[in-house]
């Protein structure tokens, strides 16, 4: 039945177009190549004979086993779909990273083509075969799609998922396993690895306005927000959701690494400890101003420099992460709004009224809030994710300690940055050399993310660092009567704008360490 039925799904491919919705009556002739239609009702009326034969058995014994079979005929359809999917999709998603070209967007095309052949012909075929044939093939790609995320997960656990214990793998209808190509073990992790290679931000520059990377060097298009449509295409939402899920793992993962390098060679580097501390004396009281100002910060800079390649490294690596996160969640939620408009609009209601609850339970503890045995706020949680409406930015992703000198780093971290940088009108900040490269957008959103894993005072205290730094550098610049705004102010400045921006907090947040006259100038200049 299946054999006959991919021969229908390979003509439903190639050879007969979708009919449009209008057309002109001149173009009629060729929308109907009688050939392949003639050899697909051929096909069907074949495997409807076969259908009709298996329906007419009666329900039978086989010792004490009972056999029904229209059951017997669905796990078999189940069965072979799962086997093909899956081949498919191990496949189809197998790409070359010394492509010169990316293989990612034509492989994903391919893919999608292959992916609509199958639900297609399922959807062509069901009625003669008297199954719900959507219904299974919904259950039986979502099933795939989540056992191979769970699959490729395992690798960033201590705990493994071994097969028996996979609420997705079964013994009746199994999923194939196949040997692993590359470092990853499915196909989900190898479209996830390839997506992080071709937008990795020494590579590469992202443009936040157009939703597009740019290649560094030819400053040619390497992809855009169209690759998350092309995923959902091809995958679906489980597809997205998946992929969601895997960069949340690799997140966790690079964080927990980049704690560890923090408290292993900079805490315990006693030359860096002094340096900050020197700073802590020399930036008090935050409300204050530095003295000489260029100097001091210049000289802290200069004495902790080779302290912050790998730091800048594993802060883009989860600001690029950060940026993929958001746009599955702005594809999933258009799809969501476009394809099922009550759902989004239940959805989004129900998370309004249930926080606004929470709201008002903190306000006073009499009103009532979810006990610790209602799984609601879970449960809504994972709705909320698969339509989209959520924040990656606002997620909190690991537990932390408390760390000493955590702002004073961060903050002179970012200074170090910021003449690498250059402000231009038309692509906002970029780095001045491609052979150094440092891409704003994931140096903002890693930096957030980071903060956000700790107490609200340590971003407090950054920020105040900032202020002072714009406050102090801007005071020598009066005093020496330099007319123009030095870069490094307007890079601080931007970085303020975008954080403010980022995080959705109130623009007093920002003015509260900087005057809002020197805003007003920085946006003369801009």
């Amino acid at each position: 039945m299946f054999t006959s039925l991919a021969k229908i799904i390979k003509l439903q491919i190639h050879a007969i177009m979708e009919v449009p919705t209008r057309l002109d009556k001149d173009k009629l002739e060729g929308l109907r190549p009688a050939g392949a239609r003639y050899e697909v009702a051929k096909l069907t009326h074949a495997i409807s004979i076969f259908t009709e034969g298996i329906l007419m058995m009666k329900t039978t014994l086989v010792g004490i086993i009972k056999v029904d079979p229209k059951q017997l005929l669905e796990d078999g359809i189940r069965k072979e779909l799962v086997r093909r999917v899956a081949y498919a999709l191990h496949k189809g998603l197998i790409f070359n990273p010394k492509a010169k070209t990316s293989e990612l967007m034509p492989k994903l095309k391919e893919m999608a083509a292959t992916m609509d052949g199958f639900y297609r012909s399922f959807e062509y075929i069901q009625d003669y075969v008297s199954i719900y044939g959507l219904k299974i093939w919904q259950e039986e790609v979502s099933r795939i799609i989540n056992y191979n995320v769970e699959q490729e997960c395992n690798s960033f656990l201590r705990t493994k998922i071994q097969d028996w214990q996979s609420v997705y793998q079964s013994t009746h209808i199994p999923i194939p396993k196949f040997p692993a190509v590359d470092e990853s073990a499915t196909f989900i992790g190898r479209l996830c690895r390839e997506i992080l290679r071709i937008t990795d931000p020494k590579a590469t520059c992202y443009m936040d306005q157009l939703n597009t990377w740019y290649d560094l060097k030819t400053h040619q298009e390497v992809t855009n927000n169209r690759l998350f449509s092309e995923i959902q295409d091809t995958l679906g939402t489980f597809g997205l959701n998946g992929l969601d899920r895997l960069l949340c793992f690799m997140m966790v993962k690079e964080l927990q690494n980049f704690l560890s390098v923090f408290q292993k060679t900079i805490l315990r580097d006693k030359a860096m400890v002094d340096v900050f501390k020197a700073m802590l004396s020399a930036v008090n009281p935050v409300k204050g101003i530095v003295a000489n100002a260029s100097k001091g910060y210049a000289n802290a800079v200069a004495k902790t420099q080779r302290i912050w390649g790998p730091y800048l490294e594993s802060i883009m690596k989860v600001g690029q992460m950060q940026i993929l996160r958001q746009q599955i969640a702005n594809e999933l939620n258009y799809s969501c709004k476009f394809d099922s408009k009550h759902l989004a609009a239940a959805l989004e209601n129900l998370n309004k009224s249930l926080l606004a609850d929470i709201e008002a339970h903190y306000q006073d503890p009499s009103l009532p809030y979810p006990k610790e045995d209602n799984n609601l706020l879970y449960e809504i949680t994972a709705s909320l994710e698969a339509a989209g409406i959520h924040n990656p930015l606002n997620k909190i992703y690991i537990t932390t300690k408390r760390l000493p000198y955590f702002p004073i780093v961060n903050f002179l971290f970012i200074i170090a940055q910021l003449p690498k940088l250059q402000y231009s009108k038309n692509q906002g900040m970029t780095c001045r050399k491609a052979t150094d490269p440092v891409d704003w957008s994931p140096l903002v959103l890693g930096l957030l993310t980071l903060l956000k894993q700790f107490h609200s005072r340590y971003t407090e205290q950054f920020l105040a660092l900032i202020g002072q730094f714009i406050r102090s550098v801007m005071e020598q610049c009066t005093s020496q009567k330099i007319p123009d705004m030095p870069s490094d102010v307007v890079g601080a400045l931007m970085f303020l704008e975008d954080y403010v921006r980022y995080t959705k907090l109130p623009r007093k947040v920002a003015e509260a360490h900087v005057p809002s006259f020197i805003f007003d100038e920085f946006r003369t200049v801009l």
